[in-house]
């Protein structure tokens, strides 16, 4: 067969801008990926947006950075300042902080498997918005279909709730005001905590009862695919859900997994560098730790391919998410592929549904939830933690009061990263490496490996054959083709 130069244009159920180019070649006798490229198709740059702001801007703005996964960034900020401040939040700020941050976790958990993922094996009804869609292998009989389909729309309510539940403290979600330099805006009450539980209550039903039996039905169905999308198996995590105010102690904890091998290994901040050889950004700001990194973009630029930057810890490329963090907690240790990233985000969603009831109960009515926190003239700082897609970092630097240097690392910058300076591929790049594609204008397979690492970005991709007039497959209308002249066009 020829070699099939392919992207899906564009890869949906996903949030932002991104586009994944394959190329499809026969390797004893089976057709699949046998290399990838992630490309980041816009620019942002809320480093720059912060520039010169007071700092205490920072976690609002910051959580408009995602919609899905907001409460992230607003904790990561206001860890960052605490640091920077070198303030020590109260109990009850560390109790609120969770509980907010836990419902969002929860709402992007549902979401993840029931709206984005799902689809990729279960067929939907006969109508908009599942039409027009790829076809799928048919593996799961009429009446298994029909109960997912049912658990698709009672997820759509159970996501709904969960956010509901973050804002009776967060005040709204997405993007709660709730995290500040020092502590947390709300004051608990009685009612708030009764209003609370009995959202806490419902979702931990449906997490138990409903969504991890799902996940497990699904993988036993596809069980193939517990061998597909492994990618370097590196694995790394920053921790979150603190235990205790020094955050020493943690709910998912801290640690790196290389080569999917048995061992946790320590996460040292310090090996962290950000590689920018294949990105838009100017060259002088190559391969640089993020606390003294800095965001200039070049647009065009030779061997460039992505807006997004290339984060590697000690010059290896790690990918983040629940499966890191279940792996370095020490509580999930099946292997690296699709299906276990599957699982283990469902048996993330009960091990933390189960820790917001302890810590429901354990907050106090009424409790001062902010230690005062001035601006300091000068000073620096971080902030380590997790949103649900994975590892999350936020590097701060202040002058005369206000905000002289910012850099974030998000978790896709991790994930979807192109290459590096050696020419090594980023995590999802390789973890598409061969996988098996039936059909190259319906790969649907290719969608499952994406999906399974919950990009937060919306792909386009192209089917190209090489040499004169190519075919261009558009996947959200597969009977429409067009033509390109060379397989640069796939990158453009």
């Amino acid at each position: 067969m020829p070699i099939i130069y392919a992207a899906i244009d564009p890869i949906t159920r996903i949030e932002g801008h991104l586009k994944i180019n394959v190329q499809i070649d026969a390797v004893n006798g089976v057709q699949q990926v046998v290399d990838a490229w992630s490309i980041g198709t816009l620019f942002r740059g809320f480093e720059k947006i912060l520039e010169q702001r007071d700092p205490r801007d920072a976690p609002i703005i910051t959580s408009r950075i995602c919609g899905v996964c907001p409460t992230a960034h607003g904790l990561a900020a206001a860890m960052t300042l605490d640091n920077t401040f070198g303030v020590t939040i109260p109990d009850a700020a560390l109790l609120l902080r969770n509980l907010v941050h836990g419902a969002c976790f929860l709402e992007s958990h549902i979401l993840h498997f029931y709206l984005l993922s799902l689809p990729d094996y279960v067929a939907g009804p006969e109508m908009a918005p599942w039409l027009p869609g790829l076809e799928l292998s048919r593996r799961l009989d009429t009446r298994t279909e029909k109960s997912l389909l049912g658990h698709y729309l009672q997820a759509v309510v159970m996501r709904r709730l969960a956010h509901e539940m973050g804002a009776i403290y967060g005040g709204r979600l997405p993007h709660s005001p709730g995290f500040i330099a020092g502590g947390f805006t709300a004051v608990s009450s009685a009612e708030n905590k009764s209003a609370f539980q009995a959202k806490l209550t419902q979702l931990t039903a449906f997490i138990r009862d409903v969504y991890l039996p799902d996940a497990r039905l699904l993988a036993s169905l596809y069980s193939d695919y517990y061998t597909i999308g492994k990618g370097f198996g590196n694995l790394i995590s920053f921790g979150t859900f603190d235990l205790d105010t020094a955050g020493t102690n943690k709910l998912l904890r801290a640690g790196r997994v290389v080569d999917g091998q048995a061992g946790v290994q320590p996460v040292n901040q310090a090996m962290i560098s950000e590689h920018i050889k294949h990105s838009w950004y100017d060259d002088s700001t190559n391969d640089l730790p993020p606390a003294s990194g800095e965001t200039i973009a070049r647009h065009p630029k030779k061997d460039a391919y992505s807006w997004l930057k290339s984060p590697r810890y000690s010059g290896g490329s790690y990918e983040c998410g629940p499966l890191s963090r279940m792996m370095a907690t020490g509580v999930y240790t099946n292997g690296v592929s699709v299906m276990d990233r599957h699982l283990a985000r469902a048996e993330e969603a009960l091990r933390i549904v189960t820790a917001m009831q302890e810590w429901l109960d354990a907050l106090p009515v009424g409790a001062n939830p902010y230690t005062p926190a001035p601006v300091p003239q000068s000073a620096s700082g971080m902030g380590l933690t997790e949103a649900p897609r994975g590892a999350l970092g936020h590097w701060l630097r202040i002058e005369n009061k206000v905000i002289s240097h910012y850099q974030v690392i998000t978790p896709t910058c991790w994930n979807c990263s192109p290459r590096d300076t050696a020419g090594q591929r980023g995590p999802l790049e390789q973890a598409l490496v061969g996988t098996p594609v039936e059909r190259a204008d319906q790969p649907v397979e290719v969608l499952r490996v994406v999906h399974s690492m919950d990009p937060c970005l919306d792909c386009a991709t192209h089917v190209i054959r090489p040499g004169g007039q190519d075919t261009v497959y558009e996947l959200w209308r597969p009977s429409v083709q067009r033509t390109a002249q060379s397989k640069e066009a796939a990158h453009a």
